[in-house]
């Protein structure tokens, strides 16, 4: 939107556009390495025990030789997009004016793949940073259908994810998320209703709705993240990439009866003939 290069001034830029000019000019500053060291310890303790929050977390960071407070855990938390899977009042927070949709699902039995689809964020530590993954994943076959990866938590790349994954099947049924700023934006609900999808989000209770894609993010850390510490965001895509293929056409699950994702997917889709 600002160009530096332009010959109107940053300043004069900022004016036409109504920006803020002490925005423009101001540059984050890099997490400092015990942070990161912080962030890293507390992504494995939540895969470990997903049930636990700032307090026991915090004790868990403790017994590991960190010296830190329940408070700068729980900040940290929210940076990373961490809450403890236990039922509560509120989940994910949508930004104000955001729509909230129903949950469709309660009583469904989900068995055909291409009926339900889901997708959630995660946190990924690298050697030297951090970034995000969002995956839309089939909900019966467990396949995931597209990924992205960013160094932010906006939108826009939870919204290409969807885009790839409409483009390259057939839509769903129904769309379940939380009720994320991410996933209650006008960009990411106008796709799905555009597609004709129905809109379900988690509620009050349906905290268990995670559990799928929760074992998806623990499958991806300890079976690629963590071994390999990416140098890069661009690397981080790469390697993803490979993996979500090994995951999706040669990674045999329990919970699918030692079946593959792709197994089950093509072997039950809802509507083969589409799929074609």
């Amino acid at each position: 939107m600002i160009d530096r290069d332009h010959p109107l001034s940053v300043s004069r830029q900022a004016l036409i556009l109504d920006l803020s000019r002490s925005s423009l000019y101001y540059e984050p500053m890099e997490m400092s390495e015990r942070h990161l060291a912080l962030m890293a310890a507390i992504d494995e303790i939540h895969l470990q025990f997903p049930f636990y929050g700032s307090r026991r977390i915090k004790d868990e960071l403790l017994d590991r030789g960190f010296l830190v407070g329940r408070q700068h855990v729980a900040t940290l938390m929210r940076r990373m997009g961490i809450e403890p899977l236990w039922p509560k009042k509120k989940l994910s927070k949508p930004a104000p004016g955001h729509k909230i949709y129903p949950y469709l699902l309660r009583n469904w039995e989900i068995i055909q793949a291409g009926e339900v689809w889901s997708m959630d964020i995660t946190y990924l530590p690298m050697a030297r940073g951090f970034c995000y993954l969002t995956c839309v994943m089939d909900w019966a076959s467990r396949r995931v259908l597209a990924f992205r990866v960013s160094n932010t938590l906006d939108a826009s790349f939870c919204t290409q994810a969807l885009e790839e994954a409409l483009e390259r099947f057939p839509a769903p049924l129904i769309m379940n998320t939380d009720q994320g700023a991410q996933f209650t934006s006008e960009g990411f609900t106008s796709l799905l209703v555009a597609h004709e999808v129905k809109i379900s989000m988690d509620g009050r209770g349906r905290w268990l709705d995670n559990v799928f894609i929760e074992r998806l993010w623990r499958s991806v850390k300890y079976e690629e993240v963590y071994l390999k510490a990416y140098e890069s965001i661009s690397e981080a895509r790469r390697e993803l990439a490979a993996y979500f293929d090994f995951y999706n056409t040669k990674r045999r699950h329990q919970g699918l009866k030692g079946r593959t994702p792709d197994q089950v997917y093509w072997s039950t889709l809802r509507n083969e003939q589409q799929a074609a």
